[in-house]
């Protein structure tokens, strides 16, 4: 089945305005086109999209699940764009970089921002991920670059240090688990904890370290930010685990930060990437040495 794109952005702006004439205003058609169009796209889809109303449309059940698929794909559509403008310009430089959760937000915006300083035409692609499929990225040439805290090598990648960092449990003042110096993550389990949201790196790995060591955590709440995390604990709502690194010195007046024991808690960081990559590639060298520094170094002779 063919689809028209025209079509696509007139039933998205109906859709979002919740009228035929203002999402026709909207793309720049008559209403009378923009109903000929959607009466096709329905036709062509043998469902209704839209129950019309006195005072406009609503979306029929089959309506809501082409809203969601048509927002991706023009959404998919502008990212093309925004990644070929720049080439369009002559600048021919993109760079492909996959990190976990705390490097994405704490590490990576200061040193890319030097990167940015002394190279302002290349483009970067920077996306989260867990480590594991950091390394299998890299691997396939899916990301030029990976940050990881996993401690295992592969021989067809170099491996550089990068930050040092570490897990550590954050519980309300006062709390039982606030008069301890150490926990171990099995001591926690009976805890109601806060939790990043579903889908994001850290959540996906406090999971899997509870179920293999034949536990669950108890999650009250799941929130978007380690900001929002340090208050609802401040707050008494529960327990969590985050990077020590996601901890400013605001957010510790009702939370007390306990070691945590594991030996996964220490996050030794690195940067890696396939052997052989960085060789005539200028702007790759340039954002690992902006990244690693000295450690760098031996990698180019």
């Amino acid at each position: 089945m063919h689809y028209d794109l025209v079509d696509l952005r007139t039933f998205l702006a109906i859709a979002e305005e919740g009228s035929l004439s203002r999402g026709a205003a909207r793309v720049h058609l008559a209403p009378s086109s923009a109903s000929l169009r959607l009466k096709k796209l329905e036709e062509a889809l043998g469902v209704a999209l839209f129950v019309r109303q006195a005072r406009g449309v609503a979306l029929t059940a089959a309506g809501n699940v082409m809203l969601e698929h048509v927002r991706h794909c023009v959404a998919r559509l502008e990212q093309m764009h925004a990644d070929l403008s720049p080439y369009a310009l002559g600048l021919t430089t993109h760079l492909t970089l996959f990190a976990n959760n705390n490097v994405v937000n704490f590490y990576l915006p200061d040193d890319l921002a030097r990167f940015f300083a002394a190279h302002p035409s290349v483009r970067i692609t920077l996306e989260e991920r867990l480590g594991t499929d950091i390394i299998v990225a890299v691997l396939q040439g899916r990301a030029d670059l990976g940050v990881v805290a996993v401690d295992s090598d592969h021989p067809d990648l170099e491996f550089l240090p990068y930050r040092e960092d570490r897990f550590v449990v954050v519980v309300p003042s006062g709390s039982r688990l606030s008069r301890r110096s150490a926990v171990r993550f099995t001591e926690c389990f009976g805890e109601p904890w806060i939790c990043q949201q579903n889908g994001s790196a850290l959540h996906t790995y406090l999971m899997s370290q509870a179920a293999a060591l034949g536990g669950r955590l108890d999650v009250r709440v799941q929130v978007a930010s380690f900001d929002a995390v340090m208050r609802l604990v401040g707050s008494g709502a529960g327990i969590s685990i985050v990077p020590q690194s996601a901890i400013s010195e605001r957010q510790q007046g009702n939370v007390t930060v306990v070691k945590l024991t594991d030996p996964w808690a220490a996050r030794h960081h690195r940067v890696c990437f396939r052997k052989g990559t960085l060789v005539g590639n200028r702007h790759l060298v340039d954002l690992v040495d902006t990244l690693c520094g000295p450690e760098a170094a031996r990698l180019k002779e």
